[in-house]
């Protein structure tokens, strides 16, 4: 039986922070189908997200729009048309979801990632594209043409730069401050080249916004699969969009009252809480090429730390 408190909550959340089709759909590609094989029957699908909003008008114009941008790729057999996240869509993915599921760095060891591209003769139009990428990953510039990041993955920075074709146009390097330069001052420098007022604001809205839900399924005497499902999408999808902006910096660096680790242990417990159930409900739903959704790969039961199961009722 369905939680009334639920899907009054799903309903209000889709009505107050409308979200793309086209966003919502790669979130339950990425979340939900690429750790199932990643291929599934379009019918089943539209489906599976009248859950969310999304009708069958909606899915098959997002769809079509996603297999353009070299998200999803299609196979028709017979009257049946199959999506599948392409091996570039695929990548996206796990770039992005990687600083979602799992924690980011605890430890930091005071040297700095330099990107520097001053003077490096690049067309102003590379040099952008390279400086949007950085920014994605969490760099902040430090001064024109240099961007930084304390605690940055070195393999990421060398992919976009030759996938930009300016591996050897642009200088990596690293740092770190002289010993006696105070903890205050690199504090201020954070506050200068990244807004951390904004990024601790979309954390405490995030917390806001599912804590009455994570409250209200810990309560509840059961949990229905198809709602696990809703709010397990729409948690992670929000998730996204908010670590996405967050620089995931050391916390020797960031403020005393930082709600970084509130926003993230409030969607671990949440995400756990409702896997079982959500899982129930895509195998129940969703149609491969070879008939019923195939098991998880083990790497989706490590999401958050953990793995995956039911953890009552």
């Amino acid at each position: 039986m369905k939680n009334r408190f639920v899907s009054d909550w799903i309903d209000a959340f889709l009505a107050n922070q409308p979200v793309r089709a086209n966003s919502l759909i790669i979130t339950v590609y990425g979340d939900s189908i690429a750790p199932h094989g990643g291929t599934v029957w379009l019918g089943s699908f539209i489906r599976l997200v009248e859950a969310l909003g999304l009708n069958a008008r909606m899915v098959r114009t997002s769809v079509f729009r996603l297999s353009k941008e070299q998200w999803l790729t299609s196979r028709q057999i017979g009257r049946r048309s199959f999506y599948s996240l392409t091996s570039a869509g695929q990548r996206r993915f796990e770039h992005a979801y990687r600083r979602i599921y799992f924690e980011p760095q605890a430890q930091w060891n005071g040297t700095w990632l330099l990107v520097v591209m001053t003077g490096s003769k690049l067309p102003a139009a590379q040099r952008e594209a390279i400086r949007r990428e950085l920014m994605w990953e969490g760099f902040g510039a430090m001064a024109p043409g240099i961007l930084a990041h304390p605690s940055a993955d070195q393999e990421t920075v060398m992919e976009i730069l030759q996938s930009a074709d300016a591996a050897d146009r642009v200088a990596v390097m690293q740092g770190a401050a002289l010993a006696g330069t105070s903890l205050d001052s690199l504090r201020q420098m954070v506050q200068e080249c990244w807004n951390l007022a904004r990024i601790a604001d979309r954390h405490q809205r995030f917390v806001a916004a599912f804590t009455p839900v994570l409250q209200a399924l810990r309560e509840a005497d059961s949990l229905d699969p198809q709602q696990c499902f809703a709010v397990r999408t729409l948690l992670i999808h929000e998730f996204r969009r908010v670590q996405l902006r967050d620089p995931q910096l050391p916390a020797l660096l960031l403020p005393d009252d930082w709600p970084g680790a509130t926003a993230r242990s409030l969607c671990r417990e949440l995400y756990l809480l409702t896997g079982e159930r959500a899982e129930r409900h895509l195998q129940d739903v969703l149609l491969t090429l070879e008939g019923p959704l195939p098991p998880a790969t083990p790497e989706f039961h490590q999401r958050f730390g953990n793995p995956l199961r039911q953890q009552r009722h």
